[in-house]
């Protein structure tokens, strides 16, 4: 009788060993996937704070105007933004419409 409680013991132990260590793998693959999607999300979100921080301030602008395109660019007006489009060979030029207007 104690024969066969041990070995009742020793499988059942076993049997619960395989199923929490089934358990913890399939945890540790979900771990890792959101791992690797929260790796890629910071990587971008570190991009997008890059060129929100330094790219679009007028003055990041206007320092890379003057280091990169010295006296190249000129101010516009607004209104004076044109539109061309060709239509079977003849280029039509439009007043550009804003679409908040």
């Amino acid at each position: 009788m104690n024969k066969i409680l041990t070995v009742s013991l020793i499988f059942f132990l076993i049997l619960f060993t395989a199923i929490v260590k089934n358990s913890t793998k399939k945890l540790d693959d979900e771990i890792f996937v959101l791992n690797e999607n929260i790796r890629s999300l910071k990587k971008d979100f570190g991009n997008i704070k890059l060129e929100y921080d330094y790219l679009s301030s007028a003055e990041k602008l206007l320092e890379f105007q003057n280091s990169y395109f010295d006296n190249e660019l000129i101010k516009k007006d607004i209104l004076e933004i044109r539109t061309i489009k060709k239509d079977s060979n003849k280029f039509q030029v439009n007043e550009f419409s804003f679409t908040n207007e």
